[in-house]
């Protein structure tokens, strides 16, 4: 088990990664933009322009996420750190077992699930981010129809 102080530096390792101007443009169009409702939704977004940032934040959640699993990072010490990890995964999770077979990986996104699921009321928190990141969405989509 890694200390708090070792924690505390992966955390903060892990933050500096974020603020990669490129990371932090595919983030912000993964939890801002990136609402897919269905399998077909997914797919259609990975076949298309936006393929590289869909790999690039489940990468880099699966990276982050898999030094949990491996016992590099406290698992209390990460998810205080790193609540957006709740927001990324609530894309893929309702369908992650046909994105699993589809692309004939079991493995896929394991790590990210395992740390989000392990969290006191998983599922609460991801219907709540779910909703509220649509909710965001459709707000700022009236805004710009608005400003016309």
């Amino acid at each position: 088990m890694p200390t708090p102080f070792e924690s505390a530096q992966l955390n903060l390792k892990l933050f500096e990664l974020r603020r990669d101007p490129v990371l932090r443009q595919a983030r912000d169009w993964f939890l801002l933009e990136f609402h897919p409702q269905s399998m077909a939704d997914f797919m259609a977004e990975v076949s298309g322009s936006h393929n590289t940032w869909i790999r690039m934040v489940l990468g880099y959640w699966e990276m982050a996420a898999s030094m949990v699993t491996t016992g590099a990072i406290d698992p209390t010490a990460f998810l205080a750190a790193h609540g957006e990890i709740f927001g990324a995964f609530s894309k893929i999770q309702p369908f992650l077992a046909e994105l699993r077979a589809a692309r004939g990986e079991p493995g896929m996104a394991e790590h990210l699930e395992k740390v989000v699921m392990s969290a006191p009321d998983a599922e609460a928190i991801l219907k709540r981010r779910r909703e509220a990141l649509r909710a965001f969405y459709a707000m700022r989509q009236q805004k710009l129809q608005a400003a016309g």
